[in-house]
């Protein structure tokens, strides 16, 4: 990787944005960290990143900044807000939108970040903490071609699935949305599936298997049920993750007029999920979501014996 002459700030260092930030630091980027986590910083120092105690300072004399928040609002609040970081950064400088955010809240940063003299990259992420780790991790870019050939050599670092979608601000999260909306609505039909099974009296990690070498197979499917059979919900991917992105999705699709049968079917799912206490916990939990919700139906009665 070619390496920047100046730190890379890196503001959110959750599971992602530390993975991608220790990704860097191995690469010999210097890395410049901050989060509202404290926890999250003692992790950050004793891997090497430097720590700073304020969006500001993280950001002053860099040329990139990432930012790898939860939100919207947290995203504007870490840019513009006391001691933002929009104001210490450099002219010239850019700015990586790593949140799953609304095309228009990216629009609206975006013009923010252009008035300042800054760049944009919309550059939603998918793929999970292991793959951010690894840099085989994808990554939706949508910024001028200039800008994102100016940072190519490092968004291929990061991701080994790196697409460039386009130069206009939103449509990086338009593709993201697209995306988790059908991640959700397979999901969801996966935890459907799997429950009908048990339910019929079938062994639920065989049948899994003979999905896994047939026609239904999707990815999500396989490896969230397979960790939902093991009772494995430590979270990789919290449900409340989802359950934003696929009602951000809805409204998106609402803006545009239209209604998706599906995967409105798949975010209430999800919406249910979170009312039962589940979004805390890895978002395989839908199957035990489905499973409860059948408890109450009686199954089946054997078949009769032949003869």
């Amino acid at each position: 990787m070619t390496l920047l002459h100046t730190p890379v700030a890196v503001i959110g260092i959750g599971n992602m944005g530390l993975a991608m930030a220790l990704r860097l630091r191995d690469a010999g980027q210097a890395v410049r960290v901050h989060d509202i986590d404290l926890a999250r910083h003692a992790l950050a120092a004793a891997a090497g990143a430097e720590v700073a105690d304020s969006p500001a300072a993280v950001a002053a004399g860099c040329a990139l900044l990432i930012v790898a928040v939860v939100d919207a609002l947290q995203t504007e609040a870490v840019l513009f807000g006391p001691a933002g970081a929009a104001a210490a950064l450099p002219a010239g400088a850019a700015v990586m939108l790593c949140p799953t955010i609304a095309p228009a809240d990216v629009e609206r940063l975006a013009h923010r970040l252009a008035a300042a003299g800054l760049g944009c990259l919309d550059a939603p992420m998918s793929g999970g903490p292991a793959r951010a780790r690894d840099g085989s991790m994808s990554l939706m870019v949508a910024a001028p071609p200039a800008l994102f050939t100016a940072h190519a050599t490092l968004l291929r670092h990061l991701a080994a699935r790196l697409f460039h979608v386009g130069p206009r601000p939103g449509d990086g999260a338009r593709t993201k949305l697209v995306n988790n909306l059908l991640a959700a609505t397979n999901l969801a039909a996966a935890a459907e599936a799997i429950a009908l099974a048990q339910h019929l009296g079938l062994d639920g990690a065989q049948t899994l298997a003979v999905i896994e070498q047939s026609s239904g197979q999707c990815w999500i499917g396989t490896d969230r049920m397979a960790r939902a059979l093991a009772g494995d919900f430590a979270p990789r991917a919290h449900t409340t993750l989802l359950a934003k992105d696929s009602a951000l999705a809805l409204a998106m699709a609402a803006q545009a007029g239209i209604s998706p049968l599906l995967g409105s079917q798949a975010a209430a799912m999800f919406q249910a999920a979170l009312a039962a206490g589940y979004g805390g916990e890895d978002d395989a939990r839908l199957l035990s979501l489905v499973s409860r919700q059948w408890q109450a139906v009686s199954p089946p009665p054997d078949p009769p014996a032949p003869g």
